[in-house]
């Protein structure tokens, strides 16, 4: 379930990173990944949530790490079986992850299922993502996208953005939120991107929050339709991408408790957003 590619009018709008294998087997993220069930860091391989204590194997071949070994972005996408539906429109995609094997509750220790819908529209491509509690666990929801966008073969030199109202999240060494935000001012809610350097979270959005990214002749928009409270802008230098990452808690929010949603049994979480291109 991962969007790999994405043409519009002629240009590819995602970046591909390492590649499809090394997602798979190594959870290199590319195009518009799932980050789940977590999304970006936790401080430390042990958290409590929603009644539960949870120890993160150490095995790379299971649990990505950063360059601070700290476990990022859940478990190897390899390891994620989804089930296409058998029916789905010609402009749609769904699918579903039955969240039950041991291999996937050592973990994460809440039984559930997840189900994604696609659809693709007219310069739109929707991603819906629900989250049930199916089993007597209440299920803590962490997880987020990283879309992986690039404006065609324009070189990030030539890039405007522009931010909605949000919150800065501060950060320690690490990028672990120490709890502390403040208000993201005007004149930083629209800028060139040329060779600036972003790895930043932030909170506060509300629905209907909407990044863009542009240059002359190419425009493309990320809306929080639903369910992101949460985001984190990643371009590093020299490398011609920005991503506005979705996200439905901050980073390490499973070992802090902050923002973190819990879907009680029965229940369930649903989360949109979407990706609109066009020409200026």
């Amino acid at each position: 379930m991962l969007c790999c590619s994405l043409l519009h009018d002629g240009d590819q709008l995602l970046d591909g990173g390492k590649g499809l294998e090394a997602y798979v087997e190594q959870g290199a993220t590319m195009g518009i990944p799932l980050l789940y069930p977590w999304a970006n860091r936790i401080d430390g391989f042990d958290y409590r949530a929603a009644g539960k204590e949870a120890v993160i194997p150490r095995d790379r071949a299971r649990i990505p790490t950063d360059e601070n070994g700290l476990p990022i972005h859940g478990l190897v996408p390899g390891l994620m079986r989804w089930t296409p539906a058998q029916e789905s429109a010609s402009d749609a995609l769904t699918a579903t992850l039955d969240w039950s094997s041991p291999e996937l509750l050592e973990p994460f220790p809440f039984a559930h299922s997840v189900a994604i819908e696609i659809t693709a529209t007219d310069g739109t491509l929707a991603i819906a993502t629900t989250v049930r509690a199916t089993g007597g666990d209440a299920v803590p929801v962490s997880f987020g996208y990283h879309p992986y966008l690039r404006l065609g073969p324009r070189s990030r030199e030539q890039w405007r953005v522009e931010l909605p109202p949000m919150e800065r999240l501060e950060t320690d060494e690490r990028l672990i939120p120490t709890g502390e935000r403040r208000p993201l001012g005007d004149d930083e809610r629209a800028f060139e991107l040329a060779d600036s350097s972003w790895d930043d979270g932030f909170a506060g959005l509300t629905a209907g929050a909407r990044f863009t990214v542009s240059a002359p002749g190419r425009r493309i928009a990320v809306e929080f339709v639903e369910g992101y409270r949460y985001a984190q802008i990643f371009a590093p230098p020299g490398r011609d991408f920005i991503c506005f990452e979705p996200m439905t808690a901050p980073t390490n929010a499973l070992r802090s408790g902050d923002g973190l949603a819990v879907v009680e049994p029965g229940g369930e979480y649903r989360a949109e957003f979407r990706v609109s291109a066009w020409r200026d």
